[in-house]
């Protein structure tokens, strides 16, 4: 992996605010991995005996872990007392689906490598902070070509809340040395501009992503982008 930025590296300044870390999100953000999920959930539902679920539906639950995805699918099919008690059951049945899913029915996003290149080149630490599973978060970025990139990987198992909550942001920031105002989340949802809000991290925000099916400009942000190689670095 790449070394974090030196501690007295010059900061980049994104948007008019210097920064000398990145965290990145997954889902949503490096890679559309709305195929890898469905395979998953669909593979779940059938052998649940349960019915079908469409991209939109999806789309619409991704990004709060997997917990809560497997949760909102199961309601979509059952009352609530009966989906909260199968839902231990159906979330081993779909990561054994996703396992075998993760990365096969997925893309990276137009401009995502090299906007990476570009971030490392200018000098920034960078880390990945995603919701999904931490092995499954690595072997999807080693299958993407991603890996080399991140000194620091947590995945939605390494603490003991995910985002929305700002605890995985705020670990991150300690473990890349420097403080969560100098510390750019670039993700794709509310889930990632609330966790940057209450880290004190800046964050900029993808025009493609989930984000729940809702608009993704009426989340404030530093900046949105539509490619990450084009996210404006000074």
């Amino acid at each position: 992996m790449s070394p974090a930025a030196p501690a007295g590296a010059a900061a980049v300044s994104v948007a008019g605010v210097p920064v000398r870390a990145a965290i990145v999100d997954l889902d949503g953000t490096m890679v559309d991995t709305l195929g890898d999920f469905l395979v998953a959930l669909r593979g779940m539902l059938h052998e649940l005996g349960l019915g079908e679920i469409t991209p939109e539906q999806v789309a619409q639950r991704v990004g709060k872990g997997s917990e809560h995805l497997v949760a909102q699918v199961l309601r979509l099919h059952l009352p609530a007392q009966q989906a909260d008690a199968l839902h231990p059951r159906a979330l081993r049945v779909y990561q054994q689906h996703y396992t075998q899913a993760n990365g096969r029915h997925s893309a990276l996003f137009p401009g995502v490598l090299e906007g990476l290149r570009r971030l490392r080149d200018a000098g920034l630490a960078l880390a990945c902070v995603t919701n999904k599973p931490g092995m499954h978060a690595r072997a999807l970025l080693e299958r993407k070509g991603l890996l080399e990139f991140f000194s620091e990987i947590a995945g939605g198992d390494a603490y003991e809340r995910k985002k929305p909550d700002p605890l995985p942001l705020l670990r991150t920031c300690e473990r890349l040395g420097h403080a969560p105002a100098r510390t750019l989340m670039v993700g794709d949802s509310q889930n990632d501009a609330a966790a940057a809000a209450a880290a004190g991290c800046p964050a900029v925000l993808a025009t493609y992503g989930y984000n729940h099916g809702e608009p993704i400009r009426a989340t404030p942000a530093l900046a949105y982008f539509d490619r990450l190689d084009q996210l404006p670095l000074a």
